[in-house]
């Protein structure tokens, strides 16, 4: 430690440097960290999936019925580290977490990135907002 101290003080630039390095580093991981589960708007949702993305409504069986946003797969949010059939073949996909209002899709997004799916964005207002702006839904 002593040494340290003696390193510190002989080479104070080096020093600042190193620390402004691991400041940098520690910011940029944060900041993808946030961004891997970011909340995302209607339109934006829109936009994604018409470049592929896939929404995943994490609702329970009967209100996916009621109705859902087009193309969505229903996998219930107690059902996401159970259900690898169906989640496998969603890897390397980017994926789009769904809930009635948003709160359990952005738990369920981060529990997406931790089962190593990304990039997993969480629709802001669930499908409350994408009702609100007048986005279709559809029923079975």
């Amino acid at each position: 430690m002593e040494q340290l101290l003696d390193y510190i003080g002989n080479h104070p630039l080096l020093a600042g440097s190193a620390l402004a390095m691991a400041v940098v580093v520690l910011g940029f991981e944060l900041r993808q960290r946030a961004q891997a589960t970011a909340a995302i708007s209607a339109t934006e949702a829109v936009r994604l999936m018409n470049d592929g993305a896939v929404v995943v409504d994490i609702r329970s069986a009967n209100q996916f019925k009621d109705g859902h946003i087009q193309g969505a797969r229903n996998i219930p949010g107690d059902q996401l580290e159970a259900d690898n059939e169906r989640l496998a073949k969603l890897k390397g996909k980017t994926l789009i977490a769904c809930c009635d209002s948003g709160l359990s899709s952005a738990a369920a997004a981060r529990k997406l990135v931790e089962l190593g799916f990304g990039p997993v964005h969480n629709l802001r207002g669930g499908l409350g907002a994408w009702r609100q702006d007048n986005l279709p839904t559809v029923k079975d």
